[in-house]
């Protein structure tokens, strides 16, 4: 949910950023592709509940593309216009998380197989590495975000 932070961890981020249109929160993001591929896009939207079911707090944030006549597609970046995400987070009862994530894109244009097995076989997991390193340090970047 935090913007910023995620500016600061995710090396794939180009463009990252919340605006209001028609009084509702829209988020861009430019994803950086590798060479010799075009970047992607995204405008989205998302929403986040907090659940108590049984005593165990849920958080559950959901997003989906969406199309916003302020948001134009951009030169040099292919829009991926049908993105969904649904996340799940549940404390373990002790000091972690179980983290539940459904994810799809349709990113356009041609991939070529070898960054589709890429993707498959390090891009991800790699990403997965990432975002535990970041929830793991996140508050520790909030205290010095306060300072």
């Amino acid at each position: 949910m935090d913007l910023k932070y995620r500016k600061s961890w995710d090396g794939y981020v180009k463009e990252l950023s919340e605006k209001v249109y028609d009084g509702k929160p829209v988020i861009y993001w430019e994803v950086k592709y590798p060479f010799p591929m075009a970047n992607r896009d995204y405008v989205y939207v998302r929403e986040r509940r907090d659940l108590d079911v049984d005593g165990r707090k849920i958080w559950v944030i959901l997003a989906k593309s969406a199309s916003v006549a302020q948001c134009p597609e951009k030169s040099g970046a292919i829009r991926v216009c049908d993105y969904k995400q649904s996340l799940a987070i549940e404390s373990d009862g002790g000091s972690g998380i179980k983290v539940f994530m459904n994810y799809f894109d349709n990113p356009g244009g041609s991939i070529p197989s070898w960054l589709i097995n890429w993707a498959a076989k390090s891009g991800v997991p790699s990403f997965i590495t990432d975002l535990q390193k970041a929830c793991n340090n996140y508050a520790s970047y909030c205290k010095q975000v306060k300072t």
